[in-house]
């Protein structure tokens, strides 16, 4: 069981952003200092009425005070990227990891985005199957020739390969049903997200495993999820916190649209906090972090809990007292093999 802190790279306007990147390095080394494995930073455009950071050079920065832990982007969206681009950078992240670097790529839903690289979303797929392709080639360190209309090289090495061989873990960051069959073709894994309920992940995760099996590959070697999470000493106070922090967020993403990439079922972000937590968020004290955590692991298998603590606005402080109550009475249970 391995445990990861996902950092929030969306804020308010206007907030002082220095100040919030000294809060993530705090988080960080409470997460480093506590025995948790990874780092994770994602991406985004043009993010309507937040500001954030892009995530190759927050990860740079983060990869000096993440010692011995994983670094992994959460998510890139690869179908906007130049695939010998993504390659060298992200070669560059598993150098500066000393070889612990996860890659997780996404499509992407937001027109705003693809409009702003001159881009048809309609075209999405197969730039993210192409791309994908060539970042993998190129991170072989082999002479490599592509012509695309996007990019067209001719016997090109990338000289600054990534330690890992062949390359680092691929991770596919999938919604719908069909992104989840793709995930199993083209991935090492399938990156669970944090927006659908738990009776959906459930069903899809058994969707990609007969996807994998169908394609001839083998089963993953690991089943990564991204949850929310507020642990707080009582219920009530991490209620309090996810209603005014996690309620906001998702009515930002239902403005993005990322409610419409999910499977029907789940299309509920405008709905009441208590119901759009059900089955969704891990919020409460720290012995029902453990039950909603330990009810995720039966359920899909997942080996790798990767942890949202902090959204635009939330205190440092709340976010620290997360970590350090997981750290202290949540994450050791579930190491511990149960009986």
């Amino acid at each position: 069981m391995r445990f990861g802190l996902l950092l929030t790279t969306q804020h308010h306007p206007g907030e002082d952003i220095q100040a919030i990147m000294h809060g993530h390095l705090e988080m960080v080394r409470h997460a480093r200092d506590g025995g948790w494995d990874s780092v994770w930073a994602g991406q985004h455009y043009l993010q309507t009425g937040l500001a954030g950071m892009q995530p190759v050079p927050l990860l740079a920065r983060f990869a000096a005070e993440a010692h011995g832990m994983t670094l992994g982007t959460c998510i890139q969206l690869l179908s906007l990227q130049n695939p010998v681009a993504v390659a060298e950078e992200t070669a560059n992240l598993d150098v500066l990891s000393g070889g612990r670097f996860v890659y997780s790529a996404g499509l992407g839903y937001r027109d705003v985005e693809y409009q702003a690289f001159g881009l048809d979303r309609s075209d999405g797929v197969r730039r993210f199957e192409e791309n994908l392709s060539v970042v993998k080639q190129l991170w072989s360190g082999d002479p490599v020739d592509v012509d695309l209309p996007w990019c067209r090289i001719n016997q090109v090495q990338l000289t600054l390969p990534p330690i890992q061989r062949p390359h680092p873990p691929v991770w596919i960051a999938a919604n719908s049903d069909a992104a989840v069959r793709r995930a199993a073709r083209v991935g090492d894994a399938w990156l669970i997200n944090p927006h659908a309920t738990l009776p959906t992940i459930a069903r899809q995760h058994e969707l990609f495993l007969h996807a994998r099996e169908e394609a001839g590959l083998p089963a993953p070697t690991t089943t990564p999820i991204v949850r929310e999470a507020i642990c707080a000493p009582d219920s009530a106070t991490a209620a309090r916190l996810a209603a005014a922090h996690l309620g906001e967020k998702y009515k930002s993403y239902t403005g993005w649209g990322q409610d419409k990439a999910l499977p029907r079922t789940d299309r509920d972000f405008e709905a009441p906090y208590e119901e759009l937590a059900r089955g969704r968020f891990v919020v409460g004290s720290p012995a029902q972090c453990l039950d909603d955590l330990g009810r995720i692991v039966e359920r899909v298998g997942a080996d790798h809990l990767i942890l949202r603590v902090n959204w635009a606005g939330m205190t440092m402080a709340d976010s620290l007292r997360t970590i350090d109550l997981l750290t202290s009475e949540v994450l050791p249970h579930l190491r511990t093999p149960r009986d």
